[in-house]
């Protein structure tokens, strides 16, 4: 039985007012738990910090904004945006690109010459700047743990969080200035990520790839690694309008409709899905199984999926829902989560009220109502 619309709108609101005053109060505590091998990295509370936690974040406003016309959403992310570039902004890297895929898309409203500059430019560092693999991957650079202007190479190694992070930005880059050589480069980092990181035995992503010793690292099939292709891929195909090369269109959507197709039958009878996928002693994460449940849903409504999965789909938002508290706070979300060489690594990570967590609950939210 789906969910009453009232109940959705109620936690939505209360999961975006949570999100909105996240702070950073306790902080101490949750670093008690351990440091950063415990996923534990001061940037990721809050919402004032520009890093992937908050862009998430950003892109959930953004899209209840486009849906509803708040203007008060529209405010709070201009706002936001000059706040952060007023003060300063860190090291460029995939992670801090995210933002960016909100920005690009509020400027429609506002056309402010610097907020376009800054795209333009992140565009072009993204091509000609950002350090490439083997086979010119974008390499997942990230930001360096207590230093703002610092950056973690993790050379020569591919993560499935670079498509969400940054190949949507670029694309959408490229098809809003009409940009080929933008858009090419996004369907060649699809193709190549997928060439490393897909599995076509169990049709689920590895968390990563490394051309140093050619292997995925411990082989792991992550929740959250796995719901960013879940959850970006039809907003990836969303973008072309129907542009899209038909073959590597065909290419794309069969691989989505494996992997979603696999996620169903590893989903746990609360509705949510194990932190490692493959392994039902990991514990339940709520943050992934929002974005696998959000992009079940846009699936559906885009035609990608058929009706068959609405059950699923349903049944992950019930999930969420029953992990969502009075304050709007979403339980059950795992900290930062750096590459792994086992299980163990993954089911060590910390549980904690994180940006993100509020984020990929707010777009599952979203899409349940959008489907009604």
């Amino acid at each position: 039985m789906r969910t009453e619309e009232r109940i959705l709108r109620e936690k939505l609101a209360l999961c975006i007012e949570k999100l909105r005053g996240l702070g950073d109060a306790e902080q101490e505590e949750i670093a008690a738990q351990g440091g950063e091998a415990a996923g534990f990295f001061r940037r990721d509370f809050g919402i004032r910090e520009w890093d992937w936690p908050q862009g998430v974040g950003l892109y959930g406003i953004l899209k209840l904004m486009e849906r509803e016309q708040n203007e008060e959403y529209r405010t709070f992310l201009h706002a936001w945006f000059t706040d952060n570039i007023r003060e300063g902004l860190p090291s460029r890297n995939i992670n801090t690109t995210m933002p960016l895929l909100t920005l690009v898309s509020l400027n429609d409203y506002y056309h402010d010459p610097s907020f376009e500059a800054l795209c333009l430019d992140w565009a072009d560092w993204l091509m000609n700047c950002l350090p490439r693999t083997k086979e010119g991957g974008f390499q997942h650079v990230t930001s360096a743990n207590g230093d703002r202007q610092g950056v973690r190479l993790n050379e020569n190694e591919l993560w499935i969080d670079t498509l969400f992070m940054t190949v949507l930005f670029l694309n959408r880059m490229g098809q809003k200035y009409r940009k080929s050589e933008w858009i090419d480069e996004g369907i060649h980092q699809m193709l190549l990520h997928i060439k490393y990181l897909y599995d076509t035995r169990c049709r689920l992503f590895y968390h990563g790839w490394s051309f140093r010793g050619y292997h995925n690292f411990g082989g792991i099939f992550w929740c959250r690694g796995n719901s960013w292709f879940t959850l970006g891929l039809p907003d990836y195909l969303e973008m072309f309008r129907g542009s899209l090369n038909p073959g590597v269109k065909a290419i794309l959507l069969d691989t989505y409709r494996a992997q979603v197709g696999a996620l169903r039958e590893l989903q746990a009878e609360s509705g949510l899905w194990h932190t490692v996928l493959t392994d039902e002693s990991s514990y339940e994460e709520c943050s992934g199984s929002a974005a696998v449940a959000a992009g079940m849903l846009k699936g559906i409504r885009m035609g990608f999926l058929d009706d068959s999965y609405l059950e699923s789909a349903e049944r992950a938002v019930e999930g969420i829902l029953r992990n969502i508290d009075a304050d709007g706070t979403v339980r059950k979300v795992s900290a930062g989560t750096g590459m792994g060489n086992d299980s163990a690594h993954y089911k060590n990570i910390l549980i904690a009220p994180m940006a993100y967590g509020q984020s990929l609950a707010i777009l599952a939210l979203e899409e349940a109502l959008e489907i009604r």
